[in-house]
């Protein structure tokens, strides 16, 4: 953890299975270091819930003592993306994390349509069904994660970071840019689309026929 915080990446500890897959659950990630020794949960049934189940294909590196070649196999035959044995150097560690990063944006495309929404990444643009979205940046920062989410929900600490890194300011700051960006797109004809969940964050609300 001291070395990911010097490389100023925010990251999440979790000791235990259980505790892993409620964040994968919850939060947005752009890799999961997952070590395979848990006390709870063996680390391959965990990484095969989180890559059946996140909200989006987060890209996992396994961390593990067990070198033979039938450990990694089952390893990636369990969905890992990445195997990093023990001991290793931590140098080596950053360099796979970043090349995983990169590999994750890659998988979202240019274009992503969820139900009536279209959302240009390079352009920083959407539309509803064909009618262009005003949004701000920090709107659209908002609406591609839930639309990546989709359908669950995306945590307010997740926003938050996305929008301000690991200085966020006080809540209210991402009130109003779910304010704004539910005007944005209700100007657009997509009332009611975002949804609030109570101690937690927020998710796309889309009609049951548009929700393909």
């Amino acid at each position: 953890m001291d070395f990911l915080d010097g490389l100023k990446w925010q990251a999440d500890h979790a000791a235990t299975g259980a505790m892993a897959i409620h964040l994968a659950m919850h939060e947005i990630y752009d890799v999961v270091l997952l070590d395979l020794n848990l006390p709870d949960i063996d680390g391959l049934e965990v990484c095969r819930t989180i890559k059946a189940q996140a909200p989006r294909n987060v890209p996992v590196l396994m961390l593990t003592a067990r070198d033979a070649f039938e450990d990694k196999a089952r390893g990636f035959h369990g969905g890992a993306d990445d195997y990093l044995t023990k001991p290793f150097d931590l140098r080596e560690l950053a360099l796979r994390c970043e090349a995983l990063a990169r590999r994750g944006q890659l998988h979202i495309g240019q274009e992503m349509r969820v139900g009536p929404l279209s959302l240009h990444a390079r352009e920083k643009r959407a539309s509803h069904n064909g009618t262009p979205v005003a949004l701000t940046q920090a709107c659209f920062k908002v609406l591609f994660m839930l639309c990546t989410a989709h359908p669950h929900a995306v945590s307010r600490s997740a926003l938050m970071h996305e929008l301000w890194g690991a200085d966020p300011p006080d809540s209210d700051a991402l009130k109003s840019h779910i304010y704004a960006l539910r005007k944005q797109l209700e100007q657009a004809g997509a009332p009611n689309m975002i949804a609030t969940i109570p101690h937690l964050g927020y998710r796309l609300a889309l009609a049951a026929a548009d929700d393909v």
